[in-house]
């Protein structure tokens, strides 16, 4: 037994895992910049896939993957999370160029390889994470060293900000200088509104790279990417999680603490030992549960 835990690379000592924001902002706070629990171990060794972890816009890993990194690595995975598209107060992440976060993506999946000795890793993202996941599966050589992508809430196909992403546009173009402020400080946020530039080339490909696994997992209640259905992908499994439990009120950011869409998350990377989520406990707003 114990040569199996070790094999799988399970300590002995599960690591706590906390489905709520809160505690992950406070630790987030105390030690920024930080990996999530149970993240980068570098000597880690499994029979699983390695799996990397891709934070959202405005936000860092560690409080991101504070719920999902624990479980993971209780469940044998070994885990791997970067902070990408620039770190400003040591806090808020994701705010570079996509494509230029693409590259950081790459040369990091590149160490996980050669740090674990597996050909290929399944990347596991949150709303911008699901779509930078995407790009490079599309479009930096991704696909030959990717078996699974899974996103939670990801811009797939732009976000319609609520239905006024015209006015948006339309007010860029009057006042071209805030544009270039944006554009100089937070220009993946523009980029992830539905029809910049770098949407209308994502999407004037197919969804889902063939040889890749794709499950998108999504709530009703999403109030930033926008409509929820534009997250889904065309070839890949698509998950309502209203449509598994009727008491799940997650929005776009409590999804990272919401037990159902975690479940499904280790659903996706492990089917052989896939189970229902629990539908006894309430999932609220913000929070997760």
């Amino acid at each position: 037994m114990i040569a199996l835990l070790v094999a799988v690379g399970l300590t002995f000592a599960p690591l706590p895992v906390t489905y709520h924001s809160i505690p992950a902002v406070a630790t987030t706070i105390a030690h920024p910049g930080a990996a999530p629990p149970g993240a980068n171990e570098w000597t880690c060794r499994s029979t699983k896939r390695p799996v990397v972890l891709l934070h959202g816009t405005h936000v860092n890993m560690a409080l991101n993957w504070n719920a999902l990194s624990p479980l993971l690595k209780n469940n044998g995975f070994c885990v791997f999370a970067l902070n990408y598209g620039g770190l400003q107060f040591g806090q808020v992440g994701g705010t570079g160029p996509i494509e230029e976060s693409g590259e950081e993506l790459a040369e990091f999946v590149e160490r996980v390889r050669m740090a674990t000795g597996s050909s290929e890793v399944d990347l596991v993202g949150h709303s911008q994470g699901g779509l930078l996941a995407q790009y490079y599966v599309k479009f930096l050589g991704g696909a030959a060293k990717v078996h699974d992508v899974v996103g939670l809430a990801p811009t797939s196909h732009g976000s319609d900000a609520l239905g006024v992403d015209r006015w948006i546009w339309s007010l860029l173009q009057i006042f071209p200088a805030l544009e270039g402020a944006i554009s100089a400080t937070d220009p993946a946020a523009l980029q992830q509104l539905r029809g910049s530039p770098f949407m209308n080339r994502m999407n004037a490909t197919p969804d889902v790279v063939p040889g890749v696994q794709y499950t998108t997992i999504t709530t009703r209640y999403d109030g930033i990417v926008t409509p929820y259905r534009s997250q889904f992908l065309d070839g890949g499994r698509n998950v309502v999680l209203q449509d598994l439990c009727a008491n799940d009120f997650a929005d776009h950011l409590a999804l990272a603490f919401d037990h159902v869409a975690l479940r499904e998350v280790l659903n996706a990377l492990d089917p052989q030992n896939a189970r229902a989520p629990d539908c006894s406990r309430t999932v609220w707003p913000l929070i997760g549960g």
